[in-house]
């Protein structure tokens, strides 16, 4: 059974940090490609983040420099280390796998919105 769980979103001001996380039911883990994507109101869903089978990352312009994901395989958690966050990034945070092995880039621009697998979401709140 195939289950995304994220939490650890939050409120912060301008400038400030936040880690969201995304617990992953997975099997094997191995063998899922992930990302995360974001939403915010009034919206369409976007990319953030793309995490390889291969452990490559891919981050989209708006976030590069600034958002850092991993996945601790110990734990079968990926982490979306967030910094300098402005007002520009509220928004509801979903991490999505699919049972492919890839890049992280190839799933952001062969999959994207596609995948087969969501969370709920985490909601991320800049002022």
């Amino acid at each position: 059974h195939v289950q995304l769980v994220e939490s650890g979103g939050g409120s912060v001001q301008t400038g400030g940090s936040l880690r969201p996380s995304c617990a992953l039911s997975l099997n094997p883990t191995s063998d899922y490609c992930l990302a995360w994507f974001r939403q915010a109101p009034g919206k369409e869903r976007e990319a953030v983040a793309g995490f390889g089978t291969d452990d490559s990352t891919y981050y989209t312009s708006s976030v590069k420099g600034r958002f850092t994901t991993w996945r601790d395989n110990a734990e079968n958690i990926l982490y979306l280390e967030m910094n300098s966050l402005k007002p520009a990034d509220t928004a509801t945070y979903y991490c999505a796998g699919a049972p492919y092995r890839y890049s992280g880039s190839w799933f952001l621009f062969n999959l994207g919105s596609e995948a087969p697998y969501w969370g709920q979401g985490t909601q991320v709140t800049v002022s």
